[in-house]
């Protein structure tokens, strides 16, 4: 006790506004429940396991720690599991995976000899005990951090309830055999709290649901408010209630009085409808996983280093894949595992190591790749000694959580920071430029530097003259060429079966789709084979002319990843997943893809600047506003919608025009000057930041209205989005980035690793990886890691490449 006095100057109470850290090490993985508990530093609040508690003691000094460890009670197998009021997993209210229950114990542990103190206790002194007390009161900076795994959006109070108006027409509503009173409906009903009328609620995408009376009721009426019957109890909080204006699930705090005035007791009603979060958390419980398990078998487990899961925090899977991949490279697993300790990250990260991307990048590398993690779960020691001679598929590992480096690569990032689904090709390239900032100034450390490499794009006017642009990239992003696949004529039988099908009223079976199956070759192909470039500017012809491009590499990277793009835009901005196969073949050679550079005779486009009446007045295309003119639209309106959609076609030009009719300067004469047309730099800078060059992000947002999500989707459906108004400033071949340190080699190439997507969109669905490792294939499906039986080679959204050694 002397001893802890001696050394109160090293203990703080925690403000509201310190981050305490008290469920996860910041050095590694461990928790509370780990061998040897975690020590929070009383004075830092930051959190170490057993085994790197003594080197923060050594770094900073602080002796004071707040041990805690928690011990797994037994639970009687029989015990009943909780009905889920909230739409998430491991959360009070939460879905109960019939997680073990734990018993928790502290003490105040100072070092470096490890004297150990009960806590709570008297004879503590004051200071330590409102310390342990408001450590052990504070929710953690990991929880909130981390948005509680599938949760919905907390339901705020209504700025409507408060004043709501309720109309006394003798409505008295009976405590059952509710129907719609416009229709036969009987389930999903709702009860508008301002005239008591009952209307079944909105029809689903999938049919199901109602027949949207309710909320066409709302729109004829304005009343804003409805609650849905059957999910009113005691527990008024947990009753569904509906804002029309607010097009949100709200709070009404008044909802006992609103439901009085129709006569409605709610402490004597029994629930009998789903809320809309449990709905949503039925259906995400019950959603088909089987499909993304090779043809629904059971994967045999592996264990060890190097096969170690990511627990999915939500949305993260994304992450998982993209990460389990990374770092199957050698780049990655040197920089972070091999040629890095722990302890040397600690010692060279500041003081505080979780926003520290060297640091966690370390943690995670040694998590992922040393298999201390990576051991099978068991319910007690006997099946442990079973498992053991036997290796039974049903053992599981609990994998790592990724929380504190999400929550690292995330910050700088609005999207990546949320729950929301992302995008893996995005979050590669957002994780690739993070690591490459990190690394400035040291080149030869710098790991995702093995994935960049040179692309040259030569353009070849028709006065003869050429012109160079290069860039730099960490991607080779290829469009599939429907049209070369290489089953047409089974393609066409589907086709004719499904067209008979349908005039029959029929659908056709899961088993009888025929997919197209296109060549990995014809998409490397498609990269580089010469394409028409209209409305060229050259300053040798001083004119628009039309010239071609085509495309090469100037380099070739240590890991080539290639980028099918199978999301494309239809007409009107509808979002499409390609339905096809790319069959992938297990070794490349992409040798003929070099380019050549400036070659001996070709005669360079001379520098230069178009004149403002010429190439800088932004022109229209005359028969789109011609057609837009016809439909009774504005010359000058349909004029900018042309322009603002770079001539791409009269319903990209309407869907803007419809858009933008309420814009301030719609009427406003158009600027000459082709930087006239403004754009928000924040966004350019976001687009910027997932690897588009500067001109290319403008031109896109200019095309899309300045919608982040159509312009991406702009940029990939035009590939040659950066040359197609190029002028002769690109000519200079020393112009563009400087490839001379980027890694290069032959052209052979061996497949390392897929990310595959199941889903409609980047933003739904989920994430597989499948890892090439000790001459097996490996599938990482978050946390669950096992033998792979047939890979997806085809079905693949990105491919990993790993260069062979020779030629």
């Amino acid at each position: 006790m002397d001893l802890l006095r001696s050394n109160l100057s090293r203990v703080r109470i925690p403000e509201p506004t310190n981050r305490v850290y008290k469920q996860e090490c910041c050095l590694s993985f461990d928790t509370p429940i780990s061998d040897g508990g975690l020590f929070i530093d009383m004075f830092t609040f930051l959190a170490f396991g057993k085994d790197y508690v003594g080197w923060n003691f050594e770094k900073t000094g602080n002796p004071v720690y707040l041990h805690v460890k928690k011990t797994k009670k037994l639970v009687p197998e029989d015990r009943p599991s909780k009905k889920p009021t909230l739409l998430a997993i491991g959360v009070d209210g939460g879905f109960d995976n019939n997680d073990a229950e734990y018993e928790e114990t502290h003490n105040i542990v100072i070092l470096p000899d490890y004297v150990s103190l009960s806590f709570p206790s008297v004879e503590l002194p004051e200071k330590v005990r409102l310390a342990a007390d408001a450590i052990l009161r504070d929710a953690g900076a990991e929880r909130k951090e981390q948005v509680a795994s599938w949760t919905a959006d907390r339901k705020l109070e209504s700025v409507y309830a408060m004043n709501l108006q309720q109309i006394d027409n003798s409505v008295v509503i009976p405590p059952s055999g509710w129907k719609c009173s416009q229709c036969d409906k009987t389930d999903n009903l709702w009860l508008n709290l301002t005239d008591g009328v009952i209307l079944c609620g909105r029809k689903n995408w999938d049919g199901s649901g109602g027949n949207n009376h309710a909320v066409e009721h709302y729109k004829k009426t304005g009343y804003p408010l409805a609650v849905k019957l059957g999910t009113i109890t005691a527990d008024l909080e947990a009753a569904d209630v509906f804002s029309y204006p607010e097009d949100e699930n709200v709070l009404d705090p008044l909802l006992a009085q609103h439901l009085a005035f129709f006569g409605i007791d709610f402490s004597s009603l029994q629930k009998t409808e789903m809320t809309t979060a449990e709905k949503e958390l039925d259906q995400n419980t019950n959603f088909e996983w089987n499909r993304i398990q090779e043809s629904g078998q059971e994967v045999e487990p592996i264990f060890g280093p190097g096969f170690t899961g990511l627990v999915n925090l939500g949305n993260s899977c994304y992450l998982a894949a993209t990460m389990q991949a990374v770092f199957s490279s050698r780049s990655f697993s040197s920089r972070y595992y091999i040629n890095q300790s722990l302890k040397k990250a600690f010692e060279a990260a500041p003081a505080d190591p979780t926003v520290d991307l060297n640091m966690q990048l370390t943690k995670l590398a040694h998590g992922l790749l040393s298999g201390k993690y990576s051991v099978p779960q068991f319910e007690n020691d006997e099946d442990k000694n079973v498992a053991i001679a036997t290796t039974p598929t049903s053992a599981v590992q609990e994998g790592i959580p990724p929380r504190m480096f999400k929550a690292l690569v995330a910050a700088s990032h609005p999207e990546f920071s949320s729950m929301r689904q992302q995008d893996a090709l995005e979050f590669f390239l957002h994780f690739l430029d993070q690591v490459e900032r990190a690394n400035a100034g040291e080149t030869e450390l710098d790991p995702a530097r093995s994935f960049k490499f040179g692309v040259e794009d030569r353009i070849l006017c028709s006065s003869g003259k050429v012109a160079y642009n290069r860039r730099n990239d960490y991607i080779l992003s290829l469009n599939i060429p429907l049209h070369e696949a290489t089953n047409k004529e089974e393609l066409e039988l589907f086709h004719k079966l499904k067209a008979e099908k349908l005039s029959e009223g029929k659908e056709v079976s899961g088993d009888e789709i025929v997919r197209p199956r296109v060549p990995l070759e014809a998409c490397l192909a498609s990269f580089s084979s010469p394409e028409e470039i209209h409305d060229f500017y050259s300053t040798a012809l001083q004119a628009k002319t039309t010239a071609v491009k085509s495309a090469g590499l100037t380099s070739f990277p240590d890991y080539l990843v290639l980028h099918m793009r199978k999301f494309v835009m239809e007409e009107g901005w509808v979002p499409k997943k390609l339905d096809v196969y790319v069959d992938v073949p297990d070794i490349i050679d992409i040798s003929h893809m070099r380019s050549k550079g400036h070659q001996p005779g070709e005669e360079l486009l001379p520098d230069g600047v178009p004149t403002e009446d010429d190439s800088e007045t932004p022109l229209a295309n005359e028969d789109i506003v011609s057609q837009l003119v016809s439909m009774g639209f504005h010359l000058i309106h349909c004029q900018k919608a042309a322009i603002n959609t770079s001539n791409a076609g009269v319903e990209e030009a309407m869907n803007w025009l419809l858009s933008h009719m309420d814009d301030p300067d719609i009427d406003a004469p158009i600027s000459k000057g082709r930087g006239s047309e403004s754009v928000d730099q924040s966004k350019v800078d976001t687009l910027i930041s997932f690897g588009f060059q500067d001109d290319v992000a403008r031109k896109a947002l200019k095309a899309s209205g300045g919608d982040i999500e159509k312009a991406t989707d702009w940029i990939f459906s035009n590939p040659d989005a950066s040359v197609s108004n190029m002028d002769a400033t690109a000519s200079n071949t020393t112009s563009g980035p400087n490839d001379a340190d980027l890694p290069d080699g032959g052209g052979k190439y061996r497949l390392m690793g897929i990310v595959s997507h199941i889903g409609t969109s980047t933003h739904c669905g989920h994430y597989v990886a499948h890892i090439l490792k000790d001459g097996r294939w490996v599938i990482f499906n978050d946390n669950k890691v096992g033998a792979s039986i047939n890979p997806p080679k085809d079905m693949g959204y990105l491919y990993f490449f790993e260069r062979l050694n020779s030629n």
